[in-house]
């Protein structure tokens, strides 16, 4: 009898290791009809369903050596942010205005697609589309950032570096971004009318302003007309294209950002807007809590 169970458990087992082999085989080979598969099911293969985010998590504060940082997770994708403020004149042209300089890098230590060296076509794109956010959202007034007119002003470097690359770098991009400024504590700074010369006083430190929280959300799009949320890198690349929402507080859209690709109908445009405003709530809500846990620095 014994015998005879283990035998029941060996060819079981046997069988399981067979259906896992044939699935890994077929998705190697037809990797777009294994997917085609899971959706007409209305699920994908790492079992979320089409709307579904991945598990998103974020950390403020992880880099001691910034004046602002946040580490986002979204799913595998891992993305750090660090804020560095420096003071500088101020353009001619903008003489109450400060600067904000958004640099995304894909270094080759988070995905095998990316190589050393000068920055990529992927790293420009979401270096541009992080830029335009802050623009559109007016997520700081750069005025806020203005000492005195046209003598003095603070430049943030946001430095946004990704860890881990699976899919979806915009939305992990710009929240990372989002979460570090809220985290950004500036020193007071006043100009010595005797001598012209700034003086910078570190024991008393005031948060940046936020006027708004731009959130960003991206959909991919199979087949030219199903859309599904978060995508990973795999399905990024097995989609006819990709599409990118951005909404503020009051569920105004920021930018639409889609890079080619299947064309979308008005409504489906829509439906992505309506989607995005409901994701703005969740990011806005998991970002106060995690501000309202850490005690200020």
């Amino acid at each position: 009898e014994n015998i005879f169970i283990l035998d029941g458990f060996r060819s079981s087992f046997c069988n399981l290791i067979a259906k896992q082999l044939l699935s890994f085989c077929f998705r190697t080979v037809e990797p777009l009809e294994y997917y085609r598969r899971f959706l007409k099911e209305n699920c994908r293969p790492d079992g979320r369903e089409l709307g579904e985010f991945r598990a998103t998590t974020v950390n403020i504060g992880s880099i001691t050596t910034a004046d602002g940082s946040a580490l986002v997770k979204l799913g595998n994708t891992t993305v750090i942010c660090g804020v560095k403020a420096e003071l500088a004149a101020p353009a001619v042209d903008s003489a109450n205005k400060g600067y904000i300089v958004p640099n995304v890098e894909l270094p080759s230590l988070c995905s095998t697609r990316f190589r050393s060296g000068p920055p990529g076509e992927e790293a420009q794109a979401a270096s541009q589309f992080i830029a335009d956010v802050i623009e559109n959202s007016q997520i700081i007034a750069k005025e806020d950032l203005c000492i005195a007119s046209g003598k003095l002003a603070w430049v943030l470097y946001c430095d946004i570096i990704c860890l881990d690359y699976d899919g979806n770098i915009l939305d992990a991009s710009a929240f990372a971004l989002l979460a570090a400024l809220k985290n950004v504590q500036l020193p007071s700074v006043t100009i010595n009318e005797e001598t012209g010369l700034s003086e910078v006083n570190l024991k008393q430190k005031n948060p940046l302003v936020i006027r708004q929280h731009p959130v960003a959300t991206s959909f991919a799009i199979f087949d030219d007309s199903l859309l599904i949320v978060d995508p990973t890198a795999e399905e990024e690349d097995l989609a006819t294209g990709t599409v990118t929402v951005v909404t503020d507080d009051e569920g105004r859209l920021c930018s639409v950002h889609k890079p080619g690709g299947s064309p979308l109908t008005g409504a489906k445009l829509q439906d992505c807007i309506t989607r995005a405003i409901t994701r703005h709530k969740e990011v806005k809500k998991l970002i106060d809590k995690v501000i309202k846990s850490i005690k200020p620095k």
